[in-house]
């Protein structure tokens, strides 16, 4: 029996993964309907130039609108919506540490505006797109993250009769991605600059953007409500990006920026006490309903103690295949 065809409502519907999320549901003909919600016109009208896009136009409604402002969400989340993916952040470091307060509106309040709507219109799958920095963080961005993870997984405690399953996907760099050090590096190498390193020893979780979008769709299959997904990923070592670029790279050491971290972490030893470990996923079940069958020892999941690197010609590799995507972000 094939799967009955959905409707989604994708929040910052013209961000890097909702692009994308949105060319894998087309391709494999898995929406009934798709509606893009986003407050920036003009990447609305970049994304209705896309051939796959106009091709099925009669599929997708484009819709302006701010997950700060509830009243509009309230307008455009209707009750035949299926599926509800929360893509819509404020996500640069700097940019939130300079803004504090427009950063718990988006990542925050915006958040709990969502949950409330979906609340009311009865909506059946809501899941979140979450970050590394949520896990024990030390800059705004992460905490405001952590904020929201909790708003989404204990909303299942107090939805009642309601339908509605709350869950959160937690990943890290997604590569190439706008803002990261491999755009930064193929630039710098364009323009024949000295490259910068902000630590030498700095390692991060790397996932690519076709691979986060294959584990969304198969979370929204397996999701009942509370958790959070977290995929098991690789790791690699910042000089081994930069080796993949460049052979003989010349570069200077400019140092971590603040709010930025050496490591960067996935699964806490705190939560790995609440946390379900699969094949190629792990689980965080929330703090209101424990996982009391884990045998595990206390472990944090982190990109440092990662059990996978990626070497050099795998890099090499991934960044070869995946230079058209580092220019669509």
């Amino acid at each position: 029996m094939k799967n009955k065809k959905k409707t989604y409502f994708i929040t910052g519907g013209t961000g890097s993964f909702a692009k994308k999320f949105v060319e894998h549901l087309l391709k494999n003909k898995l929406a009934k309907k798709i509606i893009i919600f986003s407050r920036d016109e003009f990447k609305q009208f970049l994304m209705k130039e896309d051939d796959l896009i106009k091709k099925n136009i009669s599929k997708i409604r484009f819709l302006i609108g701010d997950v700060r402002d509830k009243n509009r969400l309230d307008f455009a989340i209707q009750e035949n919506i299926d599926v509800v993916i929360h893509t819509a952040a404020m996500k640069q470091v700097p940019a939130t540490e300079y803004n504090p307060f427009e950063a718990i509106q988006t990542n925050v309040i915006g958040a709990q505006n969502l949950i409330e709507i979906c609340l009311k219109k009865n909506i059946k799958n809501i899941l979140a797109l979450s970050t590394d920095k949520a896990a024990a963080p030390i800059n705004l961005y992460g905490a405001t993250k952590l904020t929201s993870d909790k708003l989404f997984t204990n909303a299942n405690y107090f939805k009642g009769s309601k339908r509605c399953d709350f869950s959160v996907v937690r990943y890290g760099n997604v590569m190439g991605s706008r803002g990261s050090v491999i755009p930064l590096f193929l630039k710098q190498k364009k323009e024949n600059k000295i490259y910068t390193i902000t630590h030498g020893e700095m390692t991060r979780f790397n996932i690519t953007i076709e691979d986060s979008v294959k584990f969304v769709i198969q979370c929204i299959s397996k999701m009942k409500g509370g958790e959070i997904f977290v995929p098991k990923i690789p790791s690699y070592r910042i000089l081994d990006v930069l080796k993949a670029i460049d052979k003989n790279p010349k570069y200077k050491l400019i140092g971590i920026r603040p709010g930025e971290k050496l490591h960067e972490e996935l699964i806490t030893e705190s939560d790995s006490l609440s946390t379900q470990e699969f094949k190629n996923y792990y689980i965080i079940h929330p703090s209101y309903k424990i996982y009391k069958k884990n045998n595990m020892k206390p472990f944090s999941y982190n990109s440092y103690n990662n059990n996978v690197f990626l070497k050099k010609i795998d890099l090499e590799k991934l960044i070869k295949s995946n230079l058209k995507d580092f220019q669509n972000f």
